[in-house]
């Protein structure tokens, strides 16, 4: 069956919002392409659910947030094969290029703002993912989601803005994703040497690979969002790919990396609800028996008069 998202879901066809149409959109190609990521992307979280009934119930962290990662790719993309989740913006930059143009009366270009909510939930849980494997204490984890959220909304207020001063948001976006991008690369990388070499190495292979494929999205933004340089298309298979490497492929890497990690080992003592609260490090029960039990040892006991 051919795909009339194109037109089914535009009021006015093809790609309008609210009565705007953007001159500068997807075509069936690239729905087709969203679509296709679509589909990576939900098998990616059957098949990461499914490796979870394969560890024990307290040993699923990982394979739970990287689950969602994809889970909510996958609606994302689903949403903009579907062409929808976007807005028309006038560029900056008219081309003379026929596929980012416009027309004389019209050049907006088709902005998926639902790429952005994506990524507000996504990378979060990336990082979550990276900085949980280094052992990093949680104030600095919670500080470092802080400033990568800084980094998505200033990318998605510069894509909103028609102006040059998109760019001001691009520079502040920018410098927030250098200060992760050495959080992840240095501070992360020393907590997570000390903690083993199989931890290192995981640590080490994904939080190079995540900031590696980090680096091009500014590019992508430039190159669309920012500059109009590439078409719509193009845009999509650009950051559809990137997508399906910082996710998916990202998500094999660690998953199989944890494959013999105690999530103890990394400071992450998870208690299920059939096992005895005296046998879990950091439950009260647990501190009031080991009390006990080094009270008993030393030859101290209680006793009631």
């Amino acid at each position: 069956m051919a795909n009339d998202a194109l037109n089914v879901n535009a009021h006015p066809a093809p790609h309008g919002v609210n009565g705007q149409i953007s001159a500068i959109g997807i075509t069936t190609h690239g729905s087709d392409w969203y679509w296709a990521v679509t589909a990576v992307m939900t098998v990616a979280t059957f098949v990461f659910i499914g490796l979870s009934f394969t560890k024990p119930r307290t040993h699923r962290i990982f394979h739970y947030i990287t689950a969602a990662i994809t889970m909510v790719a996958a609606i994302a993309y689903f949403t903009m094969g579907a062409d929808l989740g976007q807005t028309p913006i006038t560029v900056e930059f008219p081309r003379s290029n026929p596929k980012v143009s416009g027309t004389p009366t019209n050049q907006d270009r088709e902005i998926f703002y639902v790429r952005y909510i994506d990524w507000t939930i996504t990378t979060p849980l990336l990082l979550l993912d990276l900085l949980l494997t280094s052992g990093m204490p949680w104030p600095t984890i919670l500080y470092t989601i802080l400033i990568d959220e800084i980094m998505i909304i200033t990318g998605l207020i510069g894509a909103l803005v028609q102006s040059s001063y998109k760019w001001g948001y691009f520079t502040f976006g920018t410098v927030a994703f250098l200060w992760v991008a050495w959080t992840v690369t240095v501070t992360a990388r020393k907590h997570a040497a000390v903690l083993g070499n199989d931890i290192s190495r995981t640590y080490t292979i994904c939080g190079v690979w995540t900031i590696f494929l980090w680096f091009l999205y500014p590019i992508a933004w430039g190159l669309s969002e920012g500059g109009n340089v590439i078409a719509p298309d193009s845009e999509a298979v650009f950051y559809g790919v990137l997508d399906l490497m910082a996710k998916p492929v990202f998500g094999a890497l660690l998953l199989w990396g944890h494959r013999n990690i105690d999530p103890a080992r990394l400071g992450l003592h998870v208690r299920d609800y059939d096992d005895d609260p005296a046998t879990t490090p950091g439950t009260h029960a647990a501190h009031h028996a080991e009390k006990t039990h080094s009270d008993t040892s030393n030859g101290v006991t209680n006793s009631t008069v």
